[in-house]
């Protein structure tokens, strides 16, 4: 078992919001918190206005994939954070659940997706002050 905590992001699709602030924390975090994300109805692909709004701030996210979400992501994280998924996230006893109401980025120009990123960055630092990260005195 691990001593360091574990968040997971969940949206509908998995292609924006989850995936930005997914990007987010393992940048500020680093190896410090163990990251997922995932969506309730997964998209083919990453929101390209999403991944290139994170890649003007010196993150890249081209490497990930939208994840179905499952039992198991929710069962092995200490915090799950949803962004309008409703209902499809499982309720587990002994986890903290944060709902982040985040406009969706979907079907938007990068011009509209920067302030949703920038929001994001300004929860995920509250949420490493928040976990106590040592990484987040030096973000």
């Amino acid at each position: 078992m691990s001593d360091k905590p574990s968040v997971l992001f969940v949206c509908v699709h998995n292609a924006g919001r989850s995936q930005m602030a997914a990007g987010w924390l393992r940048h500020l975090a680093g190896d410090a918190v163990e990251v997922r994300s995932a969506g309730s109805l997964p998209a083919d692909r990453i929101n390209p206005a999403a991944v290139q709004a994170m890649t003007e701030v010196g993150i890249d996210i081209t490497d990930q994939h939208p994840k179905v979400l499952t039992t198991e992501a929710v069962e092995a994280s200490d915090v799950v954070i949803t962004m309008g998924c409703g209902d499809a996230c499982p309720i587990f006893p002994g986890k903290r659940y944060l709902d982040w109401a985040l406009e969706d980025p979907a079907g938007r120009g990068v011009e509209s997706v920067r302030p949703i990123r920038d929001e994001i960055e300004t929860r995920i630092r509250g949420l490493l002050a928040e976990l106590g990260s040592p990484e987040s005195a030096h973000a």
